[in-house]
């Protein structure tokens, strides 16, 4: 399945996109409406809405919809930073000395950085540093915890495409991240959550990020030093995991900080990754309206 959030008529509903339209999860009461209840529910739900697909004759077309972010507040957004090998040799290029990670390097973004995955994002105020990261994402499915790397498959609900979009001042001046990677509109994630069984192997997946049309990144996520299993079995040994947690890869070389190339109001971000689709957003300064309090 490949399964979004949308709004139609006014009206959120969560559904699966099959053959370009949307099935409504909305035609079975026993299906949860909201994505982060449906993970919650298990095999028994997605079994439900595995058969509802099957059985469905009605269909809403995706030009009818807004497509949200699948998971409008993630219970948290955990992400691994220097986990392909390209980007570990241009940061050293840079003038970063780095040695290759031993165990995954984990930040936070906050779970308020969250936007869909054709919506605005915003070259923040402060800073004049905002840079792109397209990533391989996956989302957990069942609270766990301990999970072995061999085991780890089982508890992954699906995967997305994620921006972990970086304020490199904001970053790098502190030796946490968590600031200068969580403003507002700075994870723009999606188009869907899509299943495991869709994918051939999430370990062989072309990645793509575009900004203005111009390619910056091309790579492919057999070159994570840390791949998602991994990350499941790391991650799990020191808290629990639960359904709805994002957990965003790494990025690939290619990042515009290496050539001072920061984004600015009008750039365009595509990010692709084969099998999944794509993302695309587009930056604009933030409004002022953003002042509350």
């Amino acid at each position: 399945m490949r399964l979004v959030t949308y709004i139609r008529e006014n009206n959120l509903e969560i559904g699966s996109i099959k053959e370009g339209n949307i099935i409504p999860f909305s035609q079975n009461s026993d299906i949860p409406n909201e994505m982060l209840l449906f993970l919650e529910g298990g095999e028994k739900v997605f079994h439900k809405a595995e058969q509802l697909c099957k059985e469905s004759k009605e269909k809403i077309q995706l030009s009818e919809v807004t497509l949200l972010p699948p998971i409008s507040r993630p219970p948290k957004i955990l992400a691994i930073g220097l986990n392909y090998a390209d980007h570990l040799e241009e940061v050293r290029a840079a003038g970063r000395e780095m040695e290759t990670p031993i165990v995954p390097m984990v930040f936070n973004k906050q779970s308020l950085s969250v936007a869909g995955p054709y919506d605005e994002v915003h070259d923040p105020k402060v800073s004049e540093m905002l840079d792109f990261e397209g990533e391989l994402t996956f989302v957990i499915g069942k609270r766990c915890r301990h999970v072995p790397k061999e085991e780890a498959h089982k508890v992954i609900a699906g995967f997305a495409i994620a921006n972990d979009l970086s304020v490199r001042d904001w970053q790098l001046r502190s030796p946490t991240f968590t600031m200068g990677k969580s403003f507002d509109t700075h994870c723009p994630f999606g188009p869907a959550i899509v299943t495991p069984e869709e994918i051939s192997d999430p370990h062989k997946l072309d990645l793509i990020t575009e900004v203005n049309g111009e390619k910056r990144q091309d790579s492919n996520t057999k070159h994570l030093i840390f791949n998602c299993f991994d990350l499941v079995e790391h991650l799990s040994t020191a808290f629990t995991l639960e359904p709805g947690d994002l957990v965003l890869t790494g990025t690939p070389g290619g990042v515009g900080v290496v050539e001072g190339k920061f984004l600015k109001e009008g750039d365009v971000i595509k990010i692709t990754i084969s099998e999944l689709g794509y993302i695309e957003n587009k930056v604009i300064n933030e409004p002022k309206n953003t002042t509350k309090y």
